[in-house]
């Protein structure tokens, strides 16, 4: 009788390891999304256009950075990576554009609401469907609120 109570609990525990595993996954691009809603908020709060740039660009660079780090924190497969690339390609050209590099023209102080809301909804739109664990996620969240 000991023995199949044992078997039937080891059998639910790992379904509910099984599911809440499945249930913790987290989607790399929503993450970035709501960092980067909160900065065109954080935009959208200030009259600066000095402000709004040091923003915006704190972000670009949060984000590409935190994606640098999930690159090299885990094992990815081939079309992970190019996902990671495409993500963080997206990224840089955002920033560049932000700054007038490689061979963007620089956004004036005018546009810089605009261009935060383009940037969004450039974002928003993104299909990408990166899954990661929600120690993965977590740690996304610690570097995009350290650096």
């Amino acid at each position: 009788m000991k023995s199949l109570n044992l078997l039937v609990s080891t059998i639910i525990l790992a379904f509910a390891f099984q599911f809440q595993v499945n249930a913790q996954s987290v989607n790399l691009s929503e993450t970035l999304k709501e960092h980067f809603n909160e900065t065109v908020q954080a935009v959208k709060a200030t009259d600066n256009a000095e402000e709004q740039r040091i923003l915006l660009n704190d972000s670009f660079e949060r984000m590409i950075e935190a994606v640098d780090r999930i690159e090299k924190a885990a094992e990815w497969d081939q079309d992970e990576k190019d996902q990671l690339y495409s993500l963080k390609g997206s990224i840089q050209d955002r920033m560049n554009e932000l700054n007038g590099e490689d061979g963007y023209d620089e956004v004036v102080d005018e546009d810089l609401l605009d261009f935060s809301d383009y940037s969004q909804q450039m974002m928003e739109q993104a299909n990408r469907n990166i899954t990661l664990s929600l120690t993965t996620a977590l740690l996304i969240v610690i570097i995009l609120l350290l650096l």
